[in-house]
């Protein structure tokens, strides 16, 4: 019992020094071209997926008409598309350069699966070490619900608001 109770001990210290020993000396991948830590991925999803169930409004203030529809694709363009992309447009330079990638919202999977409070929760707050800012301070709440709403209407825009996201950035 003895020997037990000193190798679990031994094992409080031990694995807690590797792993700070495995940061210190510069093994931890940083590098946005670096693969993943183990469970680096399957954490963070974890906890995000719980922090979002948790906090995230159920219902929206705002109603997805097509005025707010068409003013959450000028926010989209503005603030979120050379990240996330413009529909039928390659991804820009920033995007391909970051880990995780951001996914691309209107191409194969996007966001018209996530109620819209799941997405403004996410503009409202950012997602930490995925390079997605926080928007809280820098837009009016009208319009995080504004391009929530528009992506989760993504795939049955009015063609006004086709139009507004069909335009190319200028982003020299």
């Amino acid at each position: 019992m003895r020997s037990f109770i000193f190798g679990f001990l031994i094992g409080l210290i031990l694995l807690p020094l590797c792993a700070w020993l495995y940061v210190r000396f510069g093994y931890a991948p940083v590098a946005t071209a670096s693969s993943p830590m183990l469970f680096e991925r399957r954490l963070a999803s974890m906890a995000l997926k719980a922090r979002i169930e948790k906090e995230a409004p159920k219902n929206a203030p705002l109603q997805a008409t097509n005025d707010n529809l068409i003013a959450g694709a000028h926010v989209y363009r503005t603030h979120c598309a050379v990240c996330h992309g413009l529909p039928g447009q390659p991804d820009y330079p920033a995007a391909t350069g970051m880990f995780p990638k951001p996914p691309q919202l209107f191409k194969g999977h996007g966001v018209t699966d996530d109620p819209p409070g799941e997405t403004y929760w996410k503009v409202t707050n950012g997602i930490r070490l995925t390079g997605m800012p926080a928007y809280a301070d820098s837009l009016k709440e009208d319009e995080r619900w504004q391009v929530s709403l528009m992506l989760a209407d993504a795939d049955k825009l009015s063609p006004d608001a086709r139009t507004v996201l069909s335009q190319p950035l200028d982003i020299r």
